[in-house]
């Protein structure tokens, strides 16, 4: 095969992998001398039609991502030659070796390179996760993960290859899926024939843990469908539990996307990976009220009542329309200014009003089942939505901003101190669905319930005091 030309212009020089009926080649592109590879089906005795469906797929998926970790689309042309017969795809050619090769030729990995690799794999992931649709490649593993030589402090460039495997969330939902992969890199649902995004986590897991130890993933013990590492090496507790999490047999309890993965792998002093000590109980006196089921979690948050506590407010309110009444009379007879300022009050008054019969006759309710999230408040039998619903599989953080104190100062530079009290915020998209006005024992319960039931771990925002000019 070798100096044979392709295409009437890429000249091969040698072969770089074999597989049934598939064969890797680098060639020369003689109109760009540049060197290329070339992937070649060729129709003979191994031939199967599952792989030019997949092959004709990784063609038409390369062509459309444009990532500096994913190998570029140049060509995909019909061969019919006196040597060979069938499909090849061509694609930029990246001179490093694979992460397998590393390994074998005798390369070890630190931790803090092994988390390094972990990141730029999540951003490769999180760019092919993030289009629409989904992409899944479906085969990550050492072998198709490629590394340049280290480069001062770092560990090497990172690319991932061999998309021959890839599959978009369309095809999976539409119809039978072809299981393709590595054993041993495969999650138990990619295994049992269903793929999807978190599954590529688990593959990068364990790739993580061959690099780590040396060892296939297949080779080492495991406990209830969970691959043992701890005792073969010598990790952080942070980067361990991280591990673990990536590697849960059960897709429930992974992180929901590559991109709360790699939150989780940057900033382990805001996100909590381990939950077992940490038990959510329900205050005493709480009046929430909180219904979960296996379909749905639903949170309820009356309206406090008629409490001493509110008087105080109801004769704000009182003293605030008589200063409003008293304005408008005065200033009457002020066509222009005086309209304009009484429209003003008076919507203030409104608001005013409305907000203190929230506090005491209104309810808050949060509904998140499996298809979607709202967020409602009622009162006097009205419902009103701050946001629209979102879908439950757009949830991608759940935090937590404790109270604090914000500083601010009036026109005539009097400084002033307002507490700001405690929320959870449930991110879906762009859109923030919060729970407040509650004491901090029951947020912290609510916030374990909610990080259970959504199989998400929470993030914990420390807000000191804040100038009003920078909040």
């Amino acid at each position: 095969m070798k100096s044979e030309i392709l295409g009437s212009r890429y000249s091969i020089q040698e072969q770089l992998g074999k597989k049934p009926g598939r064969y890797t080649y680098l060639a020369l592109d003689n109109q760009t001398q540049n060197l290329v590879v070339v992937k070649l089906l060729k129709l003979d005795n191994d031939f199967e039609w599952d792989s030019l469906k997949l092959f004709e797929r990784e063609a038409q998926i390369l062509q459309n991502l444009s990532h500096g970790a994913i190998p570029q689309y140049l060509d995909f042309f019909e061969v019919d030659s006196p040597n060979s017969k069938g499909f090849a795809l061509v694609q930029s050619y990246i001179n490093a070796k694979s992460l397998e090769e590393q390994v074998k030729t005798g390369r070890t990995f630190n931790e803090a390179e092994l988390k390094e690799i972990a990141e730029k794999l999540l951003d490769i992931l999180i760019y092919l996760h993030l289009r629409n649709p989904s992409i899944i490649h479906r085969d990550i593993k050492p072998s198709n993960i490629l590394l340049t030589n280290r480069s001062g402090n770092s560990v090497g460039e990172v690319y991932l290859v061999d998309f021959g495997s890839v599959q978009n969330i369309t095809a999976v939902e539409g119809g039978t899926l072809t299981v393709v992969g590595t054993y041993g890199y495969m999650s138990p649902e990619h295994f049992g024939g269903r793929a999807i995004p978190t599954s590529d986590l688990y593959s990068l897991g364990a790739t993580l843990i061959y690099l780590a130890t040396g060892m296939h993933p297949a080779d080492l013990p495991q406990k209830d469908l969970q691959i043992q590492f701890e005792d073969k090496t010598q990790l952080s507790q942070h980067f361990t539990s991280w591990l673990r999490k990536v590697l849960e047999p059960s897709q429930e309890k992974r992180f929901n996307s590559a991109q709360i993965a790699l939150e989780a792998l940057q900033k382990p002093e805001t996100v909590n990976l381990n939950f077992a000590n940490y038990v959510a109980i329900k205050p005493v006196d709480s009046k929430v009220i909180l219904n979960k089921n296996a379909q749905k979690i639903e949170i309820i948050q009356p309206g406090t009542g008629l409490m001493f506590s509110s008087l105080g407010k109801f004769i704000k309110n009182i003293l605030s329309n008589i200063v409003t009444i008293i304005f408008i009379l005065v200033f009457s007879n002020v066509p222009l200014f005086g309209t304009i300022i009484s429209l003003i009050l008076i919507w203030l008054g409104i608001v005013q009003w409305t907000d203190f019969f929230f506090e005491v006759f209104g309810k808050t309710k949060l509904m998140i089942n499996r298809k979607k999230i709202y967020l409602n408040y009622q009162l006097f039998g009205m419902k009103y939505e701050k946001n629209q619903s979102s879908l439950r599989k757009d949830i991608i953080k759940l935090e937590y901003i404790n109270s604090f104190v914000k500083e601010e100062k009036d026109l005539q530079g009097r400084t002033s101190y307002k507490e700001i009290p405690p929320v959870i915020i449930i991110w879906a998209g762009n859109k923030q669905y919060k729970l407040t006005r509650m004491t901090q024992t029951e947020l912290d319960w609510l916030l374990k319930e909610l990080s259970d039931w959504l199989e998400l771990p929470f993030q914990r925002r420390i807000i000191p005091v804040v100038k009003s000019n920078s909040f």
